[in-house]
């Protein structure tokens, strides 16, 4: 899925929220245990604290970037599938003709021809979606308590629908049968097409240079699934993903214990200037909060990000781009508007 619009300041703060509370908790008792009780054996000099963040802000730029480029090629990908899914469209219905043909046929029997190609199409383009929603053993959206929360909110159709289903609506009993027993059902869908435009081109029904174009265009398709595979397929390293982490707990762990002694510096420096320098030190606390909140609150950003079809509201909204393919070809095919499906609805401004 992806945002329409930006998130607001209410909705981050919702989704970090338990987050937020445990730094807010933690850091708050620092404080009483070193100003209130005086365990100022408490104490971590700043400058080692300030290099650890140092490291953690490059650490955890270095794999937003990472994210932010899996979920800008997926786009790319899925932008192309959708030129290349108009392109096939286009000529299928300009090149199934009885214009070579050794028997012409009805005008009824090309229709049903060139809506059988479509169709099979559709069912591609299904049948990716379903693989790209498959979840995988390192995908950790769904680990989080307030992903999970969202995911039940956000209804994924891929989630709702099997891909049985789904793929009976667009393919006669036979091929629906022998797709189910392939494992890569996408790539199977394929491979029919091609055998179907070179049963039409040995009929005559598609000229020779047309078949070669087609044939271009199924190749061009078979590229572009292969790429959007290789991002659901190869993980975002997990040693990145580790030490990110790891290294930026380690950070806010680390973080009361250097600013609580520093505002309490800055308290005992001001107490003969100010009557209420001792709440100083308790200001630690807001502060801590704030900066733990945008260290972790990147890092989930990034997290979140590694994977783009998981279903996170920053993901490719692969559903919504595939309806759209299909509801463009159906038209193209000059079907009733009332039978073509209508788009999958967008839920808190989130397109599927």
């Amino acid at each position: 899925m992806q945002t329409k619009t930006r998130y607001s300041l209410k909705e981050m703060l919702h989704w970090t929220r338990w987050e937020t509370y445990g730094f807010l908790a933690f850091s708050t008792i620092v404080v009483i245990l070193y100003d209130q009780l005086g365990w100022t054996f408490l104490n971590v000099p700043w400058t080692p604290v300030a290099l650890i963040g140092t490291a953690v802000a490059f650490i955890v730029g270095f794999q937003n970037n990472a994210a932010y480029g899996r979920i800008w090629e997926a786009r790319k990908i899925w932008g192309g599938i959708v030129n290349t899914s108009r392109t096939w469209g286009m000529k299928t219905k300009d090149m199934v003709t009885n214009e070579h043909a050794h028997s012409p046929v009805s005008e009824s029997q090309l229709k049903s021809f060139r809506s059988i190609l479509v169709y099979r199409h559709i069912a591609w383009l299904t049948a990716l979606r379903h693989a790209m929603r498959q979840p995988k053993s390192w995908e950790a959206f769904e680990n989080h308590r307030t992903n999970r929360e969202w995911s039940k909110v956000i209804h994924i159709p891929e989630k709702i629908f099997s891909l049985e289903d789904d793929l009976f609506h667009y393919l006669d009993a036979d091929e629906w049968t022998y797709i189910m027993g392939k494992k890569n059902k996408a790539a199977a869908i394929l491979y029919l097409q091609s055998k179907n435009i070179r049963d039409l081109k040995e009929k005559g029904l598609i000229w020779e240079f047309a078949f070669l174009e087609l044939e271009n265009v199924l190749e061009e398709l078979f590229t572009l699934q292969g790429k959007s595979e290789r991002i659901k397929n190869f993980p975002y390293p997990r040693q990145y993903a580790t030490l990110s982490h790891i290294f930026v707990w380690i950070f806010l762990l680390l973080l009361p214990f250097g600013i609580v002694p520093e505002f309490s510096k800055i308290a005992l420096n001001l107490s003969d200037d100010f009557s209420w320098s001792w709440c100083l030190t308790w200001l630690a606390i807001p502060f801590c909060t704030l900066v733990s909140w945008v260290f972790h609150t990147m890092q989930r950003i990034g997290t979140v990000g590694e994977n783009p079809f998981e279903g996170s509201a920053n993901d490719v909204p692969i559903s919504t781009i595939a309806r759209g393919i299909e509801i463009d070809l159906r038209q193209l095919l000059d079907e009733d508007h009332n039978i073509i499906p209508k788009q999958f609805p967008e839920e808190n401004n989130i397109q599927m």
